[in-house]
């Protein structure tokens, strides 16, 4: 099986669906998984206001009873926190680059160190520390998520996701043949992960896939 996920290693509902994935993962061994970094909020220079505070405190709330997972919104509390998911999403393209095959573990790990243990991933010297305790090599990694040709995969990565018509996180999708079939938008349980492929495939072989 091939997924393509497109997802933000700073988006919470992504955090919250990663256990889900993972038990999908866990109960298809030999799955290919590529990530496309969706590129949720980019760009931000602002520390992040009162109002755009609240809005996530109570969003990150609802994951939470959603997915049963723990935050942490001391992240919020940071002096002069810049709430900016190029970083973030920068470092796992440069782990794809270096090795793609930790690179969803780094995904996971930088979603822990920032919604479970309130750290500041939009730091390059912490999303360092987060990828040596993945398996990078820490200098390795530094000067390559530093270079613009990082910077230039993640814009790529970015417009790959628009360019699919992607609008919300996470998205996932099986290919077939070239051809991507749509497995979730948004939030999805194990469960009905299962069932959707289920359908895609009797679909296929039936001649006629829906949407």
């Amino acid at each position: 099986m091939h997924l393509l996920y497109i997802a933000d290693p700073l988006c919470s509902w992504c955090y919250g669906f990663g256990p889900e994935l993972g038990r999908l993962l866990a109960r298809n061994p030999g799955t290919r998984l590529d990530l496309v970094m969706g590129g949720l909020r980019t760009g931000n220079r602002e520390p992040a206001s009162a109002a755009l505070k609240a809005m996530l405190r109570e969003h990150w709330t609802h994951v939470a009873r959603e997915s049963g997972l723990p935050f942490n919104d001391a992240t919020l509390d940071l002096p002069g926190f810049v709430y900016d998911t190029e970083p973030a999403c920068r470092a796992v393209v440069t782990g794809i680059a270096l090795d793609t095959t930790r690179a969803y573990a780094l995904f996971g790990a930088i979603q822990a160190a920032f919604y479970r243990d309130a750290r500041d991933v939009t730091r390059e010297d912490v999303l360092a520390d987060i990828a040596e305790d993945a398996g990078y090599d820490r200098a390795a990694f530094l000067a390559r998520h530093a270079s613009e040709d990082m910077r230039e995969s993640a814009r790529e990565d970015f417009a790959t996701a628009q360019g699919l018509g992607v609008s919300g996180f996470p998205t996932l999708a099986v290919s077939h043949e070239g051809e991507l079939f749509l497995v979730a938008s948004g939030y999805t349980a194990t469960a009905a992960l299962e069932q959707r492929l289920a359908e895609i495939e009797a679909k296929r072989q039936g001649g006629a896939v829906g949407p």
